[in-house]
């Protein structure tokens, strides 16, 4: 368990702690420190830093190009079908916030936390993402391809027919997350963790395995290439379904 390091003056403060995504975030009130936004059980090792966010946020967010944002609180709006480019938001909240079809260019995101947003078919290729947490998102569609993430936690999201190809990921966690469908082509990865997600028909070819783990993921059918299989760590089941789609014969003795 994680203890909150004391941040605090020596006058009276008020604390405040919620969790979201399985993170604690505390507010110490009265101080001018930064906010710690932790995890409430004990972090593992190379899981992904968590956001560090600030102990106030403004409310003014929106779409425009060339826009840079910090400590803004972003609730239930919608920016569905826009276009913008070099968008940067750091330090942030976005809850309940709906982007269908929205294109991002060159976008930047750094401590944010999305929760409960709708980012269906958005496009956001060769955006870059550090420390930012994805809650229960919908992120069917969405289109991370060329972009570079680091310490990023995806969480109870769908992310059906999601692009990750040609992806740096490093220090990036897929929790109980709909991952069907799903392009993981090209990925070049360090520190990469799934669990517990559903990884049906999804597209691994040409991305290193070695170091891998899809024993708690769940799939009938996956795309693999057969020369990225060392290292690979699957369940006896998941070993049949990649033999087969390799073009494998199984045959029961």
């Amino acid at each position: 368990m994680l203890l909150n390091k004391k941040l605090f003056l020596a006058s009276p403060l008020i604390k405040i702690s919620y969790i979201i995504g399985g993170w604690r975030i505390f507010f110490n009130y009265g101080t001018l420190e930064t906010i710690k936004y932790q995890r409430s059980n004990e972090m593992k090792k190379n899981y992904p830093a968590a956001p560090i966010l600030p102990q106030r946020f403004a409310s003014d967010f929106y779409l425009e190009d060339e826009a840079s944002f910090e400590a803004v609180h972003g609730l239930e709006m919608d920016f569905s079908y826009l276009t913008c480019e070099n968008l940067v938001i750091r330090h942030s909240i976005l809850e309940k916030v709906t982007m269908q079809r929205t294109k991002l260019i060159r976008f930047e995101a750094g401590n944010v936390v999305f929760k409960n947003c709708d980012f269906s078919n958005l496009e956001w290729i060769g955006g870059s993402f550090h420390q930012v947490v994805f809650e229960n998102c919908k992120l069917t569609g969405c289109n991370f391809a060329e972009s570079y993430l680091r310490d990023c936690h995806f969480k109870d999201s769908l992310i059906n027919f999601g692009s990750f190809s040609a992806t740096n990921l490093k220090n990036v966690w897929f929790e109980n997350c709909q991952l069907s469908d799903g392009e993981f082509f090209e990925v070049t990865w360090k520190h990469l963790f799934l669990e517990k997600n559903n990884l049906e028909n999804s597209n691994w070819q040409r991305t290193k395995l070695a170091g891998l783990d899809f024993t708690s993921n769940s799939f009938s059918k996956i795309a693999c290439s057969m020369e990225q299989l060392k290292g690979l760590k699957v369940d006896s089941y998941q070993a049949l379904v990649i033999a087969a789609g390799l073009g494998l014969e199984i045959v029961e003795g």
